[in-house]
């Protein structure tokens, strides 16, 4: 990895980590058209970029990060129960996990089931858009203040959900906090604030874990362009989505996810993109064996 395929990963994290449309999978799919091959250090990158998006978060809602801080020390009551609900909420990801962490990565980190994630995501989110229309729009329901630790729970177990690359982390939080009342702007705004506690932690485990591979395969430099790219696209993005979500559905995501899901079928179908990079491995591997016996028979 060179340090373009570095900054464009870092861009595409950063710009589809906090938007409805799936990091995991852009990165993926990006992975695979940069032609960079699959293995732990490149997956400890994935997930070391996201220390640039929590970064930009952090600077965009550092008041109600401080609100948490505060109420940590006794000092607002608010702040502890906000802290409180975000760990309800990112209790069910821990468990689910540990428990199918290593299943969710052999079996859906493919680019089918990422399609398939994508296209059937983006179906979801129109209904849920002509659905909320009929219920009044998004200026209707509970602030964030409203949020119960039972609600937040919900709202975990939806995020759960986005573990199939796909799916989106954003997207389930959203869908999730809405559908417990709560209105557009507060739904987003938790979602912003669950990813900070979320992904905090998978960074921490995955740069601990494979931190020095990463370092050793890539170098400083280039893990470094990538997390500045990172942070600057995630800044730009999350303002931006903050301020169309308040005057527009989410139909736009909708489209997008079902339009790249088609996109990526056609190159999956005209083999630019592989769909199982596991069997590509083994193909390839059986065309060096064969090429090393035809040099030993010669």
């Amino acid at each position: 990895m060179n340090y373009l395929d570095s900054l464009i990963l870092g861009i595409v994290q950063g710009i589809t980590e906090y938007l409805p449309v799936s990091s995991t999978g852009h990165l993926l799919i990006t992975q695979q058209l940069l032609g960079i091959p699959k293995g732990d250090a490149i997956e400890a990158f994935h997930i070391f970029l996201h220390a640039g998006s929590i970064l930009a978060v952090l600077t965009l809602y550092r008041r109600r990060v401080g609100e948490i801080l505060l109420g940590l020390l006794g000092k607002n009551p608010a702040g502890l129960r906000l802290f409180t609900n975000l760990i309800c909420a990112f209790i069910p990801a821990i468990v689910i996990g540990l428990v199918f962490g290593e299943s969710i990565r052999e079996y859906l980190y493919g680019a089918w089931p990422v399609v398939a994630a994508w296209f059937v995501g983006g179906i979801g989110v129109l209904v849920y858009v002509r659905w909320r229309n009929a219920r009044g729009g998004a200026n209707q329901g509970l602030g964030i203040a409203d949020l119960t630790w039972k609600k937040s729970l919900v709202i975990g177990l939806c995020q759960c959900v986005a573990m199939w690359p796909g799916v989106s982390r954003s997207l389930m939080t959203m869908l999730g906090g809405m559908f417990m009342g709560l209105r557009v702007g507060a739904a987003v705004e938790f979602s912003f604030l669950l990813a900070l506690v979320t992904i905090s932690a998978a960074s921490a485990k995955e740069t601990l874990e494979y931190g020095s591979l990463m370092l050793t395969e890539f170098g400083p430099a280039t893990i470094a362009i990538g997390f500045i790219a990172s942070f600057v696209s995630a800044w730009c993005a999350v303002k931006w989505a903050v301020s169309y979500l308040q005057k527009h559905s989410f139909a736009i995501f909708g489209w997008y996810r079902i339009a790249v899901a088609i996109i990526v079928a056609a190159l999956i179908l005209t083999g630019v993109i592989i769909a199982n990079e596991s069997e590509e491995d083994s193909r390839q591997g059986v065309e060096q064996v064969s090429q090393v016996s035809t040099e030993t028979l010669d």
